[in-house]
């Protein structure tokens, strides 16, 4: 049996800050592609800090002694970063290393994409080492980064449901359940991955229009305090005509005689 150290909340303090920073970064990293109008090969980021007794038995399962926990368990601080796109899997985990060890050190692979695990499961992992500066001082600790598609991480949530749910003991025709739905769900990557460049056309163009339609409503807003109402008005039906007649070149036009009057209205 393995006897906890006397402060778990002083122990974990580290990990806590370290998941905190780490999402924080990451979902930093996605905010700036979309600043940019560019498409981000993050969709989302997650973090958690296992719970003591989920540490207590993986140290058991592994026969790992409490001295040694926090080298030998390495996933105490974890981050999930979800992609669209199988695709963007290998950009993100590109981004990671590029950091060139400034912030963090990748110290383990684990592909599970190339070669999923026998339940089925797909994810890439990494084992970093990120160092963080606490109240009680200066610590390196480790943490596992799970990088995954939204259908990997779809089918990791089900499976870990019915894990917990069996004790970790899956009935074999349940098990064998997930295994197909695994293949779908790789089947689905595929797919999405395949039609990737009309996807990312779709997204521009819909992003296009909405920052247009933004403008143009912005530009009608600033002109109400120099035009006249009845001007008001008769922009604003003919801006609902466009848009319901869905032109994108139409509205640019009109985009660009607001534009106009707002040099005229000097505004």
């Amino acid at each position: 049996m393995f006897i906890s150290p006397t402060n778990w909340e002083e122990t974990l303090l580290p990990y806590n800050q370290a998941v905190d920073e780490l999402v924080v970064k990451f979902s930093s990293l996605a905010a700036g592609f979309r600043k940019l109008d560019r498409p981000s090969p993050i969709e989302s980021v997650s973090g958690r800090v296992k719970r003591v007794s989920s540490i207590l038995d993986k140290a058991n399962r592994k026969s790992v002694a409490t001295s040694e926990i926090t080298e030998k368990i390495e996933d105490i601080a974890g981050i999930r970063i979800i992609c669209r796109f199988i695709d963007d899997i290998s950009v993100v985990i590109r981004m990671i290393k590029d950091r060139g060890g400034i912030d963090l050190e990748v110290i383990k692979e684990r592909d599970y994409i190339t070669s999923m695990k026998p339940s089925g499961y797909r994810s890439f992992h990494l084992i970093v080492r990120y160092p963080v500066i606490t109240a009680f001082g200066f610590a390196r600790v480790l943490c596992e980064i799970q990088i995954r598609t939204m259908a990997m991480n779809f089918w990791a949530t089900i499976e870990h449901s019915l894990r917990y749910k069996y004790n970790g003991k899956i009935p074999e025709q349940l098990a064998s359940r997930l295994i197909s739905s695994s293949e779908a769900a790789a089947k689905l990557d595929d797919e999405m991955n395949a039609i990737h460049d009309e996807i990312m056309e779709a997204q521009i163009v819909y992003q296009s229009k909405t920052a247009l339609v933004d403008e143009i409503l912005d530009n009608i807003q600033r002109l109400y305090v120099s035009a006249r109402v009845d001007e008001l008005e008769d922009l604003n039906e003919r801006f609902f005509a466009l848009y319901e007649g869905g032109d994108f070149e139409k509205l640019a036009d009109f985009n660009r005689s607001l534009r106009a009057m707002r040099d005229v209205y000097r505004i």
